[in-house]
């Protein structure tokens, strides 16, 4: 079983958590000053140095629904850069999509969607444009990496996430493909250590009016991948700008079908629930449609 971090503010201070807490039981805290949980996941052992790092202090007990507890971002930075972006069209359920050019293999396509400020977490609304054309879901392992102070990627562990975006744009013409992908992205509060893994399942729920409108299995795993998940980072960090000394990168593997393939429709305050039953995380949002704006 993977080592499971989470991170809370509360109260005025950090806080990390070990494990998935059950809904509605009291949440156990672990008091941990800003940056050591990040050097003791750079640590070689990283699980026994979070083991460590927790037992060093008394936890403290917080019941379920405090609204002085607020989850976090895995290893968002308070003031350094952070960048979330990711990969599409990396399934063998789009493989014929994945062509190369020139006689050369396809290589990974990837796509900014945002700072790590933006991310939302499970309970947070997820906000796209006043008008999209078609909303997709998509359901996705993310892999969270902490650049050294030489620049070097280095690989801290796995979270899951929603990859809202308007994929409707991207079928009118490809080059509209990065205004799509800047709806608010989903994240999971958990950092699972270890190796991404080879398998995550689950299943997707759309809520209209609180009633169940479309349900749909998936797997994001590195099996159900196109790519080697070793070949979507080293596409990733060939590009210089991605390696600056202590950028967070929260990269996302892609995701096979989703609600749109059913020929399914997103509309505004639909709530979605993508169960990661394979890792026992839940991510639960409600979608907003935002207004209009002009700095004219």
């Amino acid at each position: 079983m993977s080592t499971i971090v989470s991170e809370y503010e509360y109260r005025g201070r950090r806080y990390v958590s070990l494990g998935i807490t059950a809904p509605g039981e009291p949440q156990s805290l672990h008091p941990v000053a800003e940056g050591r949980l990040l050097a003791a996941l750079l640590s070689p052992d990283a699980p026994a140095a979070v083991a460590a790092l927790t037992a060093e202090t008394e936890p403290v007990t917080v019941t379920a629904g405090d609204p002085a507890l607020q989850a976090l971002p895995p290893l968002l930075p308070t003031t350094g850069p952070s960048l979330v972006s990711g990969f599409l069209g990396t399934h063998k359920s789009k493989a014929d999509a994945i062509v190369g050019h020139d006689g050369q293999p396809p290589l990974p396509k990837w796509f900014f969607k945002g700072l790590g400020s933006w991310l939302r977490l499970p309970g947070q609304p997820l906000v796209v444009p006043a008008e999209p054309v078609i909303l997709v879901e998509e359901p996705e392992v993310v892999l969270v990496f902490v650049n050294d102070e030489a620049g070097a990627p280095r690989y801290l562990g796995y979270t899951f996430g929603n990859d809202l975006c308007d994929i409707g744009l991207h079928r009118i013409d490809p080059g509209y493909t990065p205004s799509g992908k800047l709806c608010d992205t989903g994240l999971a509060t958990h950092l699972f250590l270890g190796e991404p893994p080879r398998s995550a399942t689950g299943r997707t729920v759309i809520e209209r009016d609180g009633q169940p409108v479309w349900e749909g299995k998936f797997d994001c795993g590195a099996d159900a991948l196109f790519f080697q998940v070793s070949d979507l980072v080293d596409r990733l960090f060939s590009f210089p700008a991605l390696r600056r000394p202590g950028l967070v990168n929260y990269v996302l593997t892609g995701a096979d079908r989703s609600s749109f393939h059913d020929g399914f429709r997103i509309a505004d305050g639909d709530r979605i629930v993508i169960d990661v039953a394979s890792h026992g995380a839940v991510l639960a949002n409600t979608v907003r449609f935002g207004g209009g704006a002009s700095a004219f």
